[in-house]
């Protein structure tokens, strides 16, 4: 049997959201970014798809939680670290009409952040959705990538041939392990993510397959574009490769006390009904959002400040993880 990672845009049983908890992670942004991530859940739940937001103990009594949480959103008390559950979380494959979850190695985004929990919540929430799991030998995030539902999967250069990964593997060895553990037969290489995304290059940051064969890409704005080389070179590669680019314009140049951060609008969740755009009070918010808007005329697209949540190190696509359905 041949199991397959469905696309992002199938329908969905419930999407899992982490709820940030540790100051360390977001210091002097934590309730903002609690906030932000709160409506983010709201905002699906009453879209009408479930919502399972994972809260850690030391979080059970934040603020944003007891005044704005929706009834329709159900909570679940967990033993987490980062919240970034596109990484940690399982990664449901599909085939002859029944789900199993794929588990793979996890070191913490190749040994920068090596928190409590985050190398078990993957197995945990598969057991919770009474799913039977495999454990994959050898290391890989969710947001490092994405597939269009045919076997075609995007990922880039920088991370998954980064030596803090799979320094045994050779990209021939990462291609059959692709094939063999999530069914992607083809794999078009991106080069270089984000300046200053501290995954090494998530391609969840920078091209999102929007349907199959269609590539969504950033377009610089602004010329001090920190990206423009980064997003020049992705759309040259994708266009070799044959897929057809949209592009979206970029947020341009995003900055918090001085530091250019990785803000991209690729970072949007696509949910059953709805699609989340993460904004950074940037000028082109609101075409950003629209661009994107444009790639799903069958999902309502919405955009919710996500600055505080970006502070932490990533976005709403990173923060959750979708139950496909069968």
């Amino acid at each position: 049997m041949t199991w397959r990672l469905p696309p992002e845009w199938h329908p969905q049983d419930w999407l899992w959201i982490g709820f940030p908890h540790d100051e360390s992670e977001w210091p002097g942004f934590l309730e903002a970014a609690q906030e932000q991530i709160l409506a983010f859940a709201n905002a699906v739940a009453e879209s009408g798809q479930n919502v399972r937001l994972l809260v850690h103990p030391a979080a059970a009594n934040a603020t944003p939680i007891r005044r704005h949480l929706s009834a329709r959103v159900h909570l679940e008390p967990k033993i987490y670290g980062d919240i970034w559950l596109r990484d940690t979380g399982p990664l449901v494959v599909a085939g002859d009409g029944k789900r199993i979850a794929r588990r793979f190695g996890f070191n913490g985004w190749g040994g920068k952040y090596v928190m409590q929990g985050d190398q078990t919540i993957g197995a945990e929430l598969a057991h919770d959705a009474a799913l039977h799991v495999t454990t994959c030998d050898w290391i890989l995030e969710g947001g490092a990538i994405d597939g269009d539902g045919s076997g075609l999967v995007v990922t880039t250069e920088q991370c998954l041939l980064n030596p803090n990964r799979n320094p045994e593997l050779s990209q021939a060895d990462i291609e059959a392990r692709l094939a063999r553990d999530l069914g992607f037969d083809r794999v078009l290489w991106l080069g270089e993510g984000l300046l200053h995304d501290h995954t090494d290059g998530h391609v969840d940051n920078l091209a999102r397959f929007v349907a199959p064969g269609v590539l969504a890409l950033p377009r610089a704005t602004g010329s001090d574009d920190p990206n423009a080389g980064v997003y020049a070179d992705a759309k040259a590669r994708a266009e070799d490769f044959g897929v057809t680019v949209r592009e979206v314009p970029s947020p341009g140049r995003v900055e918090t006390d001085g530091c250019v951060e990785p803000a991209s609008y690729m970072n949007f969740a696509i949910t059953t009904h709805l699609v989340v755009v993460p904004t950074f009070g940037s000028p082109h918010d609101a075409e950003g959002v629209a661009a994107v808007a444009a790639l799903f005329p069958d999902r309502e697209t919405i955009g919710l400040p996500a600055d505080a949540v970006l502070a932490g190190g990533g976005g709403f696509h990173c923060a959750s993880q979708q139950m496909p359905s069968l």
